[in-house]
């Protein structure tokens, strides 16, 4: 059974993040809320760990994960940041987006996609996440939370956070829970690896994006 960690959502607890924080870097998997929606997570740098949320996602080593960065500066160290992708990222920046950006050396390859040598990167907005990225001084796999369909999960509006719980409690090893309903709406995509920037999946404040494209290209 997973250890459910009750965290305030606005001022997380200290020791109770220095303590998942300890049990990240030693291989633990974790359910944990986002900006966006509840995903799975693990320190990048925990191989054993990156493959296990690999399994659980049943994803093959040509997928790509995204990942969590604590800031702009922090995500420099990952990956290629263009002009144009700075001017727009620094304006996005905390907030419900993933950057698709050449990645540097420090990305592993479990995590980056083989072929195009590109990772996906994101910033939060939300203050648990951003304690796990300071305290843990690592980024972290972040990866929707799904049920399989068959089990009746649909991820609307209305869908129940204790249904979620129960499904991964056997399957990872933290759950943390910020007493706040849980998101349904994905992050928005933006594509800055190739000469243009491109939005491929519109989520949420996609809106947002579009400005700040359309202002980049006047």
């Amino acid at each position: 059974m997973a250890i459910l960690y009750q965290v305030n959502h606005k001022n997380p607890q200290t020791r109770k993040i220095e303590a998942i924080a300890k049990a990240l870097r030693e291989g633990a998997i974790m359910l944990y809320p986002t900006d966006t929606v509840y995903a799975i997570g693990c320190d990048i740098n925990c191989k054993k760990a990156v493959e296990k949320v690999r399994a659980i996602k049943r994803l093959t080593n040509d997928k790509p994960l995204t990942f969590l960065c604590s800031s702009l500066s922090n995500i420099a160290e990952y990956a290629i940041v263009p002009d144009e992708a700075y001017y727009i990222m620094k304006r996005l920046i905390p907030g419900p987006y993933t950057f698709l950006l050449p990645a540097t050396k420090l990305v592993p390859k479990l995590v980056m996609s083989p072929k195009r040598r590109t990772t996906g990167i994101r910033v939060p907005d939300h203050a648990v996440c951003q304690a796990l990225l300071k305290n843990l001084n690592n980024p972290i796999i972040s990866t929707s939370a799904h049920i399989n369909p068959e089990e009746g999960y649909s991820p609307s509006e209305n869908w129940e956070k204790a249904k979620l719980f129960d499904y991964f409690d056997k399957i990872v090893d933290i759950i943390i829970d910020d007493d706040t309903d849980p998101g349904y709406e994905v992050s928005t995509i933006i594509d800055f690896s190739s000469e243009r920037p491109t939005i491929i999946r519109q989520g949420k404040g996609w809106q947002e994006v579009e400005k700040w494209l359309t202002v980049a290209e006047e």
